[in-house]
């Protein structure tokens, strides 16, 4: 067999994990339940939304913003998710898929 052909082979049986890796990690949210999006410190409604904006979620929605907690729907991956999020630290206090 030709040294090239014995190369790529084994190049794609090395590298054939690493880019399942990537596909299978794309489908989880950016964050979980404790992830602080604003560093332990107080945020504003809107902040919530662009600093979910920056985790990769898109089309990003204020569900209520009165009260302890914001609670945003939002889609990423295809996916749709709703959040909540504590307004005294920033921190994610609830993340649930609901499409």
């Amino acid at each position: 067999m030709p040294r090239s052909f014995i190369r790529a082979l084994y190049l794609c049986l090395v590298l054939s994990p690493v880019i399942g890796l990537d596909i299978a990690n794309a489908a989880q949210p950016a964050l979980s339940v404790g992830t602080s999006l604003n560093r332990g410190r107080p945020i504003v409604c809107e902040l919530g939304a662009n600093r979910l904006r920056q985790r990769g979620f898109h089309d990003v929605w204020r569900v209520d913003c009165r009260g302890r907690f914001f609670v945003y729907r939002a889609w990423q991956a295809g996916r749709r998710f709703e959040i909540a999020v504590n307004r005294h630290n920033g921190r994610v206090v609830d993340l649930r898929r609901i499409g």
